[in-house]
């Protein structure tokens, strides 16, 4: 299986909860990088270690969001780094609005395992009041 098919099962796997199957295409230290307009991203937003990840970004997410979900649109296949280009959408609970954000994501791959991950995403659109 490909870098790209490999990404693409990822995020099937995210949006059926399927967290185990997101992380078996995770290097155990993976470099994550979190945009840091979210107020649960602490200091620069980058975090190391696939259940650093876990804990700290992921689980924060159903604290942070009701009915969360990334709808992709394209992937730029670069071969060792692909580009999500995509929408997230959802509700933020502290204002209770419902946003649609832009947002990409940046992956590097090293020996079929993302190493890399690099997110930029509207913060302000969904913060927002």
């Amino acid at each position: 299986m490909g870098n790209l098919e490999i990404l693409k099962k990822g995020y099937q796997d995210f949006a059926s909860g399927n967290i185990k199957g997101v992380l078996s295409s995770w290097h155990k230290d993976i470099v994550w990088e979190e945009c840091i307009g979210f107020p649960y991203v602490n200091d620069d937003g980058r975090y190391v270690g696939a259940q650093t990840v876990v804990d700290e970004v992921l689980a924060l997410i159903p604290e942070y969001y009701e009915n969360f979900k990334i709808e992709v649109f394209d992937f730029v296949d670069g071969g060792d780094k692909i580009v999500m280009v995509g929408h997230y959408t959802g509700t933020w609970k502290a204002t209770g609005k419902k946003f649609k954000a832009n947002a990409t994501h940046t992956w590097t791959f090293k020996d079929g395992k993302a190493i890399h991950f690099f997110q930029a995403a509207d913060s302000a659109a969904i913060i927002k009041p």
